[in-house]
Order: structure tokens, then sequence, then C-alpha cells
């Protein structure tokens, strides 16, 4: 194990992209303690893939981008406009309530602040926010896009976990909102603190109509997506088709902002972007492997028990350790390395995988907006030219909300549990 891990952080140090990193460090395992298997391995590395859900996961991108390239991102700030635009810090509240929605629509944190901050980020500046706070409260807020359902990280969480992924969806959905709530909150704060301005939103029957209408067909979306796999209409892989068909027919028939012509670019986007996360998974299952000819979760599940510790104890330890490592590993490694040396040791003292699901979600999310590997911060700065570590103190008020909401649903398992428990029991 020594030589596993020692190989890994080599790998990374010198720039080697994760995937291949973890490729090389497993196979040098292999070659050293284990050469006798070393003829199954390709074997191995694609059935870490060969998996109908993992269908869902190139489906889930293509939805994302064929409703961001169907204009929904401007349609939905003119709906969230009327909610809190007159609120004050009026496009900051807009912002935040965008990325409710948004995440609640493509799955991805990083997509939502690539479309978010490409629109809101020089119109908040534009009119008297700071290039740090605009930036700053779009990369916190982004952090539900992966929390919200439909998540991709869920799903990916789901096949590991062997969990269902309706359940998991809904057992995201109140942590995501309370994220929402606590970061309209501290905006709210911020806002007056700094007096930010307020937004001249014209409130008559006539607008509010035309906005609402607009909204509307992006805001189903989730319910297309979700409540089709609750009621058990379909499974997670093909409510992920439903919902790509779905964004497609709005973006071509209703929102007119989708041409033909660009689909097969959204496709091979989204094809491109699913063969990095699936490279991933296959050479994480190596490791997945090794941790289990090592016993490591035997072992870890012992340590815990050793402890004499209380689940809730146990919990709180693990809630730093997936802090800490989503600051050095991506949200789909860091899924893949952790699940399987946590979940079987907390199972045994009757912590839900639901729940344990929620908070490794919940945790990762943070470390996209964590240097150095922080994903959202690395395209805000793209598109704010700021330095990532300028964004990331702008965002550490907002990320108060996040810690807040990983420490209630530690505490509270019915935060996760209850939705799941009433709509698919």
């Amino acid at each position: 194990m020594a030589l596993l891990l020692a190989s890994f952080v080599i790998c990374l140090a010198i720039g080697m992209p994760i995937a291949y990193a973890l490729g090389l460090s497993g196979g040098l395992y292999f070659v050293f303690h284990h050469p006798e298997l070393l003829s199954i391995l390709p074997q191995r590395v694609y059935s870490g893939m060969d998996s109908y859900l993992m269908i869902a996961l190139p489906l889930f991108v293509l939805m994302g981008l064929l409703m961001n390239q169907g204009g929904l991102t401007a349609r939905l700030i003119d709906f969230c406009m009327v909610f809190v635009g007159r609120m004050r810090g009026g496009l900051a509240q807009v912002n935040v309530l965008a990325s409710m929605v948004f995440g609640g629509i493509s799955g991805s944190s990083v997509s939502d602040t690539a479309s978010i901050g490409a629109v809101l980020i020089p119109e908040m500046e534009r009119k008297g926010y700071s290039r740090e706070f605009a930036s700053g409260i779009t990369v916190a807020s982004s952090t539900m896009g992966m929390i919200i359902p439909p998540s991709i990280p869920m799903v990916i969480y789901a096949f590991i976990a062997e969990e269902s992924v309706g359940r998991l969806f809904l057992g995201g959905l109140i942590p995501g909102v309370l994220i929402g709530v606590l970061m309209l909150t501290i905006t709210y704060a911020v806002s007056v603190w700094r007096g930010y301005p307020v937004e001249e939103v014209p409130l008559s029957l006539r607008e509010v109509t035309r906005r609402t209408s607009q909204g509307i067909p992006a805001l189903l979306m989730p319910v297309f997506v979700v409540g089709s796999v609750v009621i058990g209409v379909v499974t997670a892989t093909e409510s992920a088709a439903v919902g790509a068909a779905y964004a497609l027919l709005i973006g071509l028939f209703w929102y007119g902002s989708l041409k033909f012509r660009q689909v097969p670019g959204l496709l091979k986007e989204a094809i491109l972007t699913s063969a990095n996360v699936m490279i991933i998974i296959a050479f994480s299952s190596i490791y997945i492997w090794i941790l289990a000819l090592e016993h490591v979760p035997e072992a870890v599940g012992a340590l815990i028990a050793g402890l004499d510790l209380p689940p809730l104890a146990v919990l709180l330890i693990v809630d730093v350790v997936i802090l800490v490592i989503g600051t050095f590993i991506d949200v789909s490694p860091a899924i893949l390395l952790l699940t399987p040396v946590f979940l079987p040791g907390l199972a045994a003292m009757g912590v839900s995988p639901i729940q344990f699901g929620a908070i490794m979600i919940t945790g990762l999310a943070v470390g996209l907006v964590t240097p150095p590997v922080g994903m959202c911060l690395n395209v805000c700065s793209a598109i704010s030219h700021l330095e990532i570590g300028a964004i990331f103190r702008a965002a550490l008020p907002f990320l108060l909300a996040n810690l807040l909401t990983l420490l209630a649903i530690t505490l509270v398992p019915e935060l996760t549990l209850w939705l799941p428990s009433v709509l698919m029991d």
C-alpha cells in the first residue's frame, strides 16, 4: 500500500492526469506484488465501467449541454429576477436562485459556473458589484449543481454503492435547498452591509406572466427526470434519456435557440466529457480491486469499531476527511476511492448509504471551490480573469452555508432519509 500511495502522489505531483496516475500506480502494485494477476488487469479495467447504470452519465451531460445551448440560462435569470430582484443585492440573489434552479437541470456544478457566470459576472460588475464578489458568489452557489437532483456524482456513487439512484436523488434535495436558503440569507446580509443595489424589475401582470411562461418549460425538467424515477415509470438510465429528449425538443421548438446544425457538436462534447470521467472510473476500479485484495475496507471497519466511538463522532471525523480529500482530488475519483473504504464500516454501524451519499456529495462539493484543484474556481477564473486565490477568498463567506448544511445532515439523518422513505417506501 505504501508503494501504491507513494507512486500515486508522485504522479499527481509531476502533473500527470489523475486517470493515468491511478492506472500507473495500480499497475506498479500488481507488477511487484501480484504479477500473476497482470493478465486479467484489462478485463478488470473494462468491467469497472461496464454497467447499464453508466449509460446515464453521457445522457445527463448531453441534457445539460442541450439546455445550455437552448437559451435556458437567460430565461432562468429573467424568471428568478421576478422573485428576488427587488431585494437588496438583487442580482446577487438572482445568482444564487438561478444556481438552485439550474442545479435541478444540469446535474453539474462546473456547467452551472460556466453558464451562470458567463452571463451574470459581467452584468453584476456593470451594476456596481466588485468582480471578486460576483465571482465568489458564482462559484459558491454553483456547488448546489451536484447536490440538487439530478446529479451526475450521485449516479457515480450509486454505481459504486449499489444503491438506488432515485433514493439518492431525493436524499440530496433537502440538503441542496438548505444550502440555497442559507446562501440567500448570507447574500442579503453582505449586500446590506456593502450597500449593493436593488434591481428595478417591472412587476406588471403581463411581464410576470411572460417571464413565468418562458421559465416553466425549464423548471419542469427536474419533474420529468426525478419524478419519473420516483414513481417507477423509468429507470435512472431511462430518465436521463427522457431528459435529453425533452431538452432537445424544448431547445429546438419551444425556445428556438437551439439549431439542428449545433446538435452534432453537442453530441461530440458530451461524448468527450463523459469519456474523461469514464477513464477515471475504469482505472479507479483497479484501486477498488487492490483495496479488496488488501482487505482495506475490513481494516477501516475494524479501526472504526476499535475507536469505540458513537456513529455520530465517526461521521464527524469522516466529514473532515472528505473535506480534506476534496481539496486535492476531483469529485469523481474521490467518490470512487472513498466509498469502498468508508461505506462498509459505516453501514455496519447503522449509517444509511443514502445519508453517507449525501454527506459525501455535499462535502466534496466544497472541494470544487478550494485550491489547488477547484474545478469551478478554474472555470470562473477563465471567465472573470481573476486569480483563483482571489475568487476563493471572496467565496469563503458563502461556503459557510455548505459547511452548516454538511453538519446538519450529519447530525440529523432525517434531512436525507425522510423524502426517500415517504416517496419510495
